[in-house]
């Protein structure tokens, strides 16, 4: 399995991963997958200041995982929010281990102090994987998004990814570090 940072060329692989997590489960909360020209503006945007990584295992995508910004406001600037979308056929390989391993490193380097997870209550699996990757439940948010005919709760994760009392500058972008 190859790791490597995500380019345009991927974005309609990647688009396809995730389409049966938006059509079929409650792992997203978009009722719609994104169409490729907004799928892409998404990758743009987040590109623009953080890594996107695919897993590729002879040509073929088998996942993908990115980071973005956490919250707006700029008192927040430290924190950071961790997606991974990996294909049903890749499914317990250790892939998205080793995508929050790439991830964490770059934003520790990047000057993050925090990086979180949104996990649908219900998705039992990625609360377990979130904790044996240290993740700690912050809070549970119940009855927070509606999809599929039911009211869904929302856990969310943290992990410091470093001491901080003064985190300092705020953080880099991806392109200055890498």
């Amino acid at each position: 399995m190859i790791y490597r940072e995500a380019t345009r060329s991927d974005v309609a692989a990647m688009r396809e991963i995730y389409r049966p997590y938006v059509e079929g489960t409650t792992v997203s909360f978009e009722y719609e997958t994104p169409s490729l020209v907004d799928f892409t503006a998404r990758f743009e945007r987040i590109t623009r200041d953080f890594p996107w990584y695919v897993a590729e295992e002879n040509g073929e995508i088998a996942g993908y995982a990115y980071a973005d910004r956490a919250f707006e406001r700029r008192a927040y600037c430290w924190d950071a929010d961790m997606s991974v979308y990996i294909s049903e056929k890749w499914h317990g390989r250790g892939i998205g281990r080793r995508f929050y391993a790439l991830l964490e490193d770059a934003l520790r380097r990047m000057g993050y102090v925090s990086a979180y997870a949104l996990v649908t209550e219900e998705n039992a699996a990625s609360c377990a994987f979130h904790e044996r990757m240290g993740y700690e439940k912050m809070c549970v948010m119940p009855r927070t998004g509606y999809k599929m005919g039911k009211w869904l709760g929302v856990t969310w994760y943290v992990k410091f990814l470093r001491e901080a009392d003064d985190p300092g500058d705020a953080p880099k972008a991806w392109r200055d570090v890498r």
